[in-house]
């Protein structure tokens, strides 16, 4: 499959494999006391197995390419930029900035802590993984998630085109000015949750934090149950079946809202959206 197979080396010098092609690295160390950066530029058609890397941006520019089993530690930062058609697989990505400006990405099974992680991406799936970052996949489009656990603070701003489905969010400010998103089957918990958002779907979540899917347009809720939400809906055009109690709803702007009781209603303004109690 490929032409060349580099075994057991180590590589410290910048841009050490510059330009690599057809070739599979197994069990070599990015590591030394040159320091190198950039050991993988511009590489093509290379498979990645068992190696460890603790260079600055060790892949940028990578065209088909599969990461198995790797290690990139907290010295890797900036790890992989304007990368196409890649997978990651069994690894940990342990850098700042891991992904950026990349297109056609698959992660599995992955241990992911890294501050502004997943940026300006196009064609994102990540299965069955755990990801820790404060910022993470800012002004993102065409992403899938399946069985994530995240950690965070501001998460999917400005994002389009997402799927999200049993999953669990830790999370703040998430969901911002983000269009065309759909969460299935998951526990969102933070705070101030949707803001902004335009064609949002939650369907069967388990929605947690104070003031959410404020200000939002076209939002849609099947079948969730909120706690701890105060101040929801505020300023929002809705669509939401609830399932259980809603701390308080304070002035939606139109649609309807169906949930078995409500802690509190407040409406400043009258002619809005309907505000209804499920009947026993």
């Amino acid at each position: 499959m490929f032409k060349h197979e580099i075994c057991g080396k180590s590589f410290d010098m910048e841009r050490a494999l510059c330009k690599l092609e057809d070739t599979a690295l197994r069990n070599c160390v990015f590591a030394g006391p040159t320091d190198g950066e950039s050991p993988l530029k511009h590489p093509q058609n290379i498979v990645v197995e068992n190696c460890l890397f603790s260079l600055r941006y060790p892949l940028w520019h990578a065209d088909r390419f599969e990461l198995w089993k790797c290690r990139l530690d907290e010295k890797a930062r900036a790890a992989l930029w304007y990368c196409f058609n890649g997978k990651i697989l069994d690894s940990v990505l342990g850098g700042i900035k891991a992904l950026r400006d990349c297109q056609n990405i698959l992660l599995e099974r992955c241990l992911i802590n890294s501050p502004e992680f997943g940026w300006k991406c196009r064609g994102i799936t990540v299965n069955d993984s755990t990801l820790e970052a404060e910022y993470v996949f800012l002004d993102t489009q065409d992403l899938y998630l399946k069985n994530l656990k995240q950690n965070g603070k501001y998460s999917f701003q400005y994002c389009r085109d997402i799927v999200i489905e049993d999953s669990v969010l830790d999370t703040k400010d998430a969901f911002w000015h983000s269009e065309n998103v759909t969460v299935r089957n998951s526990v969102i918990k933070g705070e101030y949750l949707g803001w902004f958002s335009t064609n949002m779907v939650l369907e069967n979540c388990e929605i947690e934090g104070t003031q959410p899917l404020c200000f939002a347009k076209d939002l849609i809720l099947k079948n969730c149950t909120m706690k701890n939400t105060d101040l929801a809906f505020e300023e929002s055009s809705v669509r939401a079946e609830i399932r259980g109690s809603v701390l308080s709803v304070k002035n939606p702007l139109s649609g309807s809202i169906l949930a078995d009781d409500y802690g509190e209603i407040i409406e400043e303004e009258s002619g809005r959206a309907s505000i209804l109690k499920r009947k026993e």
